[in-house]
């Protein structure tokens, strides 16, 4: 294995380490808030606070990862991480805690996550070979889910016997450990290339350099922009997911097991793409696995019983590591790796923007217009497909996103500049290095 790809997976699971004690910290706070207020508004809130920043600042920090060193910003963040969980272990160890602290420690520590995702995502086509970057791409897919595994397998035990602020406090223990795996790695720096040159700016100038260059290449725009367009669809259906599976099952256990399904649908997608590497033009990866994840949303709106839910989910986030690889893999190799940060940061931007939005018309559409409308007359014409029990307005919800996805990605497929860009434009030919 050369030098790049052990640094690579080093950085990946450290970080995937420092993930797990984040979520722990994450759920033990959401408890403590949830038994202390008794709403899940505050919650909802801190998933509000936590996405705005990638949309208000993705560019800036796209233009740092280009500009300065990735690996120093990657350091910054992660002592950016630290001082956050710092200030809120000190909210609650002192008794000083507020809901403001939240939500302002949220919004600060998803700033650092903005400055450190183009930095990281930019740096891989510095470390790993153009042979194995799908592969590289699929391993990283595995890490959300792995730590999600295993943070919510232990989260409630370690709530119960070391309480929030033990928590928190194993949240800077791990960030400790993803910070000194960082401070022993080199990261080559890009050289500077044609398409850089044609890029040079002031910082501010830069910052929307990421657009400026799929603007002049719109095939990648469009493919962004599908994303985008996609990600709302289904996200505001997907946001409803708690809810969605409680009301269709009625139990907290079976809950648990539809939910675990998630996680290992994603895991087995991710090892899966690890071993294929997926299809070439990769492409044909991309929109097919879409079309597959837009049907199973659509199966799981008719599922009514948690088998059916579990089958159905597994198969949506079994394909959002292969989809997402392989869209990655396109980016990677088509633009210059000093505009990969800048162009990266767009691309979030650009899917960061419907979070938000989901988060604010997902719980109104569901609560006031699709559930009390299971037990109008007219819900005959429905329920056929997906029943008149608690959770059926859900459940059209996801019929209906699943179903939109999945002719919506049809209609992107059979656009010839899309389905062609691999073809129509050049991969960008650099010499990844092969010592540190």
């Amino acid at each position: 294995m050369s030098p790049g790809l052990r640094t690579y997976y080093l950085l990946l699971i450290t970080g995937t380490i420092s993930q797990v004690g984040s979520l722990i910290s994450a759920v033990s706070i959401s408890i403590a808030v949830f038994r202390a207020t008794g709403h899940a508004t505050p919650l909802t809130l801190v998933e509000f606070f936590s996405a705005v920043p990638i949309v208000a600042f993705g560019g800036f920090a796209g233009a740092l990862a280009d500009r300065f060193d990735r690996r120093l910003l990657m350091l910054i963040a992660q002592a950016g991480f630290v001082l956050c969980s710092g200030l809120m272990l000190w909210s609650f160890a002192s008794g000083a805690f507020r809901l403001w602290h939240l939500y302002s420690l949220s919004f600060a520590s998803a700033i650092f996550t903005t400055l450190q995702a183009p930095a990281f995502r930019a740096s891989v086509v510095m470390l790993v070979p153009e042979a194995g970057r799908d592969r590289a791409n699929a391993f990283a897919q595995m890490t959300g889910p792995a730590a999600r595994a295993v943070a919510l397998a232990g989260a409630g035990f370690l709530y119960v016997a070391i309480g929030v602020v033990g928590s928190i406090l194993l949240d800077i223990a791990t960030f400790l450990i993803a910070s000194a795996a960082l401070a022993i790695v080199r990261i080559p720096q890009p050289a500077e290339t044609d398409e850089g040159r044609a890029f040079r700016g002031s910082i501010w100038r830069q910052t929307f350099d990421g657009f400026r260059y799929l603007a002049a290449r719109p095939p990648l725009l469009g493919l962004c922009l599908y994303y985008g367009a996609a990600n709302f669809v289904l996200g505001v259906a997907l946001i409803l997911g708690t809810p969605y599976f409680l009301a269709r099952t009625g139990s907290e256990v079976l809950f648990g097991f539809v939910f675990s399904a998630l996680n290992l649908g994603a895991l087995a997608g991710a090892l899966t793409m690890s071993v294929w590497g997926g299809t070439r033009p990769r492409i044909n990866t991309v929109l097919p696995g879409m079309i597959v994840g837009g049907v199973s949303v659509a199966l799981g709106g008719v599922a009514r019983n948690a088998p059916e839910l579990a089958a159905g989910f597994f198969v949506f986030t079994f394909t959002i590591p292969i989809t997402n690889a392989a869209t990655i893999g396109i980016f990677q190799a088509k633009v210059a790796p000093d505009l990969q940060g800048r162009v990266f940061a767009a691309f979030s931007q650009i899917n960061g923007v419907s979070p938000p939005i989901s988060f604010l018309i997902a719980g109104p559409l569901a609560d006031q217009v699709f559930e009390p409308a299971r037990r109008l007359q007219t819900w005959r014409l429905v329920s056929w497909a997906v029943g008149t029990g608690p959770g059926a307005g859900m459940g059209l919800m996801f019929v209906i996103a699943g179903l939109t996805a999945t002719l919506f990605s049809l209609a992107v497929y059979a656009i010839p500049a899309i389905r062609r860009l691999e073809t129509t434009l050049p991969d960008f030919q650099t010499t990844t290095p092969t010592s540190p």
